[in-house]
């Protein structure tokens, strides 16, 4: 049989030509599973950002890629496996570009700008907050999340803090660990129990203007105040 369902001018993913005249059966199956698999997890993952974790369905992804349900049962056995597998995903983008953003050597006050720049940025098209979402809807999954968020987030407050010290934007007589438990309880909170994405983006901006005067020396407001001046939208 000839795979003929297409997805944005591609098939599955990879050239047409391979899948509009190469029987199935001649794909490497290995290949053309991983590649299905993360196909799936990927559109999934859009979907549930966009339009909620509840409101999409098995049908609603399958039709969006042209595909059977049968064929997305195939890698996943319900949709609580697949919206669990779609966050890890996010989480993998969020940790890579958190890396990456550390890695260009900003300042410690613009580097958490930049870092929150990222978030809205992956979010924007989101209508109510995805952590919102799962709390509501999905408590053991989003139990499984607050795991590795908080874990994420621990150590990036925690190296950005000490960054900021080093660099006399920050106090050299904070209490690490307890400025670090305090702002991720303060963003956790916000995304928990606020309903909007938009809401929960203004309310973040706060929080880290808030987090960031707590800490700062002189230099370090004169930075901030730098920073408030380029909103971030």
């Amino acid at each position: 049989m000839l795979n003929l369902c297409k997805n944005n001018g591609n098939y599955f993913g990879v050239k047409s030509f391979l899948y509009t005249f190469v029987p199935e059966n001649k794909i490497p199956k290995c290949d053309f599973t991983i590649k299905m698999k993360d196909k799936i997890i990927n559109k999934a993952k859009e979907m549930f950002l966009r339009l909620g974790f509840k409101s999409i369905t098995m049908d609603d992804i399958a039709c969006e890629m042209c595909i059977s349900k049968k064929t997305i049962y195939k890698y996943f056995s319900n949709k609580d496996v697949l919206i669990e597998q779609s966050v890890e995903m996010v989480h993998k983008e969020v940790h890579e570009t958190i890396d990456k953003i550390v890695s260009k050597n900003f300042n410690a006050i613009e580097e958490n700008f930049e870092i929150k720049r990222m978030f809205r940025e992956m979010f924007k098209s989101a209508e109510s907050s995805p952590i919102y979402q799962l709390k509501k809807h999905y408590p053991e999954i989003y139990d499984k999340v607050l795991t590795q968020q908080v874990s994420i987030c621990e150590d990036c407050f925690r190296q950005n803090i000490i960054k900021g010290i080093n660099e006399g934007l920050y106090r050299e007589n904070l209490d690490v660990d307890n400025y670090v438990k305090f702002y991720y309880t303060l963003i956790f909170n916000i995304n928990e129990n606020t309903m909007l994405e938009n809401d929960a983006h203004e309310l973040e901006v706060k929080a880290l203007e808030y987090h960031i005067r707590a800490m700062a020396t002189l230099a370090g407001i004169i930075e901030l105040e730098k920073h408030l001046k380029n909103p971030i939208i």
